[in-house]
């Protein structure tokens, strides 16, 4: 219930605001398992994602953003949970194990999982390297990938986070992706990297973004 009406009341608060254009929504099948694959600019990302798909959109966020004390972190923890964020240690080695069998989870119940493949918001607006995470979870699940893209959020959360301001954004979803022929092929580390670059090409061609044969990780570090 409580997601109902935090989606019910920030829905009607994001189309007043920044008049949300939402285009390939008919990508996302109306049951069964479905990964949600795109560029990561904005903090509040997920949040619109939530905000515009008629389906519940389960992803993977900080545990520190629920385990936070006193009234601030219990309304943290409610938000958070309500908007569909499953808490995971990402810290550690550890961490991307977690993640990954989290969404394993969500897909084997028949829901749908957010991802970013980048692994971490892009330090400049330009679309990085991804991460093979998103190809081990469609070929162990079998769940198609619709790519996504969010734009105009560069301009809502200047430099992906602080104050939000008020701009018109469009999310775009493409054609889903199955990858069927690669069954049982989850361990094939160059399978791996096919169907990751097969994915950031589809998220690429939808966002318009430049492409950065880099990690996100590795060009913030430098």
């Amino acid at each position: 219930m409580s997601r109902i009406l935090l989606k019910a009341f920030l829905g009607l608060l994001m189309r007043v605001l920044y008049r949300p254009k939402v285009e390939g929504a008919e990508h996302i099948a109306e049951s069964g398992p479905v990964i949600l694959a795109g560029s990561h600019v904005t903090f509040v990302d997920s949040l619109f994602l939530a905000l515009v798909v008629k389906r519940q959109v389960f992803f993977i966020g900080k545990d520190e953003y629920v385990t936070g004390k006193g009234i601030k972190g219990r309304l943290m923890a409610w938000f958070f949970g309500s908007s569909g964020m499953i808490p995971v240690d990402r810290d550690g080695g550890r961490g991307g194990v977690a993640a990954l069998m989290t969404g394993k989870r969500v897909l084997d119940e028949g829901q749908v999982f957010g991802i970013y493949p980048e692994g971490t918001r892009s330090p400049d607006g330009r679309l990085y390297r991804g991460r093979t995470g998103i190809a081990r979870l469609t070929l162990m699940t079998g769940a198609p990938v619709v790519p996504f893209a969010m734009l105009g959020m560069d301009k809502v959360q200047p430099g992906g986070k602080g104050k939000l301001r008020i701009s018109p954004v469009t999310i775009r979803f493409g054609k889903p992706l199955d990858f069927s022929r690669y069954e049982g092929m989850d361990r094939d580390r160059y399978v791996l990297r096919a169907v990751t670059d097969e994915v950031m090409t589809e998220v690429m061609g939808l966002s318009g973004q430049e492409y950065v044969d880099m990690y996100a990780t590795k060009a913030k570090a430098a």
